[in-house]
């Protein structure tokens, strides 16, 4: 059985005097994929951006409770933020490569954590693009621009620029929104690959993307977590009246 790898216990976080969660209690399990669904603006992303302490960017925000990874409270006085990013990495929403060449976007992180080595680079460059699929469509054009890519492979590039840290989770918010059907069954397929080494969260307004590539699905709305549990029990039999109409399509 997988261990609980992330933890929230009641947590709260306001932006300024708006409340964007309320009370969210969730377990994470490693190696697996968790997909969180509901309305626009329901709490999803704020949830994974505090699991990497991204928030802490945000001006007027405040947490209450606790976030807990591997046990230990991420907020903790002696908790380091930039390793917890490197641990806990993410890909966004819309691909965002560095404008350098596609060799030097997935060294980048290396390289900031000390390694120059050009060989040991060559090596992380390569498993790194292998893990997000890429290998194969770039090899022969790393020192071609990653600006050059197309939107799938961009996005499949900033994967493996997350992956070349050695992360341990791996959040990713609406990673398909921006991309076409193909390229969206090849992330997709990316993701069910990622889970056999890593933990994957994913925020997605696209159900039948949950149900497709994740194991566990927590349904969020207004700030608040309103269930949580195996896919296939919250798609084929909600507990929640709430759950069941968003599912249904009665609202959202």
């Amino acid at each position: 059985m997988s261990e609980h790898i992330i933890s929230t216990e009641k947590l709260n976080l306001w932006y300024g005097d708006s409340q964007a969660l309320k009370d969210v209690s969730v377990q994470v399990k490693n190696r697996l994929v968790t997909a969180l669904i509901g309305p626009s603006g329901c709490g999803k992303s704020t949830l994974i951006r505090c699991f990497n302490r991204m928030n802490d960017l945000v001006d007027r925000c405040r947490i209450e409770g606790s976030i807990t990874y591997h046990g230990k409270n991420i907020y903790a006085a002696d908790a380091d933020p930039v390793e917890i990013r490197r641990r806990i990495g993410m890909v966004f929403q819309k691909p965002n490569p560095f404008p350098k060449s596609i060799y030097e976007n997935v060294a980048y992180g290396p390289r900031i954590h000390g390694i120059n080595n050009s060989s040991k680079l060559d090596a992380i460059v390569e498993k790194s693009l292998r893990n997000a699929a890429l290998w194969d469509e770039v090899r022969d054009r790393l020192n071609e621009s990653a600006m050059g890519l197309s939107g799938g492979q961009q996005q499949r590039l900033c994967i493996a620029r997350t992956l070349a840290v050695e992360p341990e989770v791996i959040l990713m918010d609406e990673p398909c929104s921006a991309l076409d059907p193909i390229a969206t069954a090849k992330i997709e397929s990316l993701i069910d690959k990622l889970k056999e080494d890593y933990c994957v969260i994913i925020v997605t307004h696209n159900m039948q993307q949950a149900s497709r590539v994740s194991d566990y699905t927590g349904f969020m709305y207004l700030g608040e977590m309103i269930e949580f549990g195996g896919t296939a029990q919250i798609f084929e039999s909600p507990s929640r009246e709430l759950t069941e109409n968003y599912i249904t399509g009665r609202f959202g």
